[in-house]
């Protein structure tokens, strides 16, 4: 296998050229399971941890390697070990705020070509929360399409309702209703995969992820578990984010279920999910509007004509505000954080005269 094969275009082997470490190598992260990493290059994939002076110089885990980067490593025991050195740019990546009360960043994956974002023709198909997606698939400056799947749960009837809502919502991207049970439309899924090409499939517990990667394998290789009947909701069968390379060539990454989708400093993903939300702010009288109290306000305007959605307005306000709202709590996080660091660094300094 080239590297060619794994994605490694003209863009990152022009990337390569700057890097500090001229005695490395290029490697991909494939798998990531705390503190050690799968790395797999034309030879094949082995095991790998980082370098000291990495861990050290990493202010945050945005810093660390996730599936999908390409990094620079130097291979030892007759290569069936590495040290990876440094990150090569990436090009692209998903990332979300943590769950729970914590302000961060999780790092889902880099790197990524396509994101298909699964959601099922059952009580688990949610609007909002394929809004909330498409916001970090937009942030991440990835391309997004929509898997229905389930889709023999549903007739046709239904299914058209399914899509029309979606249109409704102004989402423009690629729709394809699939069945993991009956195999429909899982041909044409195949047919948009294109070698040497990066494919993440994102969505939450029990929508058919490893179902959907399975079928695309060929075979049951990963495990799937039954979802409840009452709710629709499945259990993390994923337990951990990996790279897989498909018999045709395609590369697909696997990611656990998410059940919570916070957004920190995501404007630019908002804009583009919202697009004529945003294109339709930019008529407001004043710049700084808020779209909630203000005369002059285009939004408001659109809301009380019917032009906009009470539903949709309510989703872009919360949307934008939880993203500014976090956004400010991280860059407190962050300069306390840095100001703990010089402390520590002086105090080093002081032990050691």
């Amino acid at each position: 296998m080239e590297l060619e094969e794994l994605g490694f275009t003209d863009w990152y082997r022009e990337k390569q050229t700057h890097v500090k470490r001229l005695d490395c190598s290029p490697a991909r992260v494939t798998a990531v399971d705390r503190d050690s990493y799968l790395v797999r290059n034309e030879n094949g994939e082995v095991r790998c941890e980082l370098a000291g002076n990495f861990m050290f110089t990493a202010q945050s885990g945005e810093d660390l390697p996730c599936v999908g980067d390409w990094t620079c490593v130097q291979y030892y025991n007759d290569g069936t070990f590495a040290i990876i050195y440094e990150l090569l740019p990436r090009r692209s990546l998903l990332r979300r705020k943590t769950s729970g009360r914590a302000i961060d960043y999780q790092i889902i994956a880099a790197n990524i070509d396509v994101a298909f974002i699964l959601q099922s023709c059952d009580t688990n198909f949610n609007i909002h929360r394929l809004e909330r997606y498409l916001v970090m698939v937009n942030d991440g400056k990835v391309e997004p399409r929509l898997l229905l799947t389930k889709c023999d749960l549903a007739n046709a009837q239904e299914l058209h309702r399914l899509i029309s809502v979606v249109r409704e919502a102004h989402i423009d991207c690629p729709i394809l209703p699939i069945s993991n049970r009956t195999g429909a439309g899982i041909g044409e899924l195949r047919q948009m995969l294109e070698a040497g090409k990066t494919y993440c499939l994102l969505g939450s517990s029990g929508v058919g992820k490893t179902t959907t990667l399975n079928q695309l394998i060929g075979q049951a290789i990963y495990d799937t578990q039954q979802v409840r009947d009452y709710d629709g909701k499945g259990r993390h069968t994923t337990a951990r984010r990996q790279l897989i390379v498909l018999e045709q060539g395609a590369l697909v990454i696997d990611t656990p279920g998410m059940r919570e989708l916070g957004t920190i400093g995501m404007s630019s993903g908002i804009d583009q999910s919202f697009s004529d939300i945003a294109e339709l702010s930019l008529g407001c009288r004043f710049t700084d509007c808020t779209h909630t109290t203000e005369s002059g306000c285009l939004l408001l305007a659109a809301l009380q004509d019917g032009q906009l959605s009470k539903d949709r307005y309510d989703s872009y306000l919360k949307l934008i505000s939880e993203s500014e709202y976090h956004e400010m709590s991280y860059v407190e996080k962050r300069k306390k954080d840095r100001e703990f660091g010089r402390f520590i660094k002086s105090s080093l300094k002081q032990k050691s005269k």
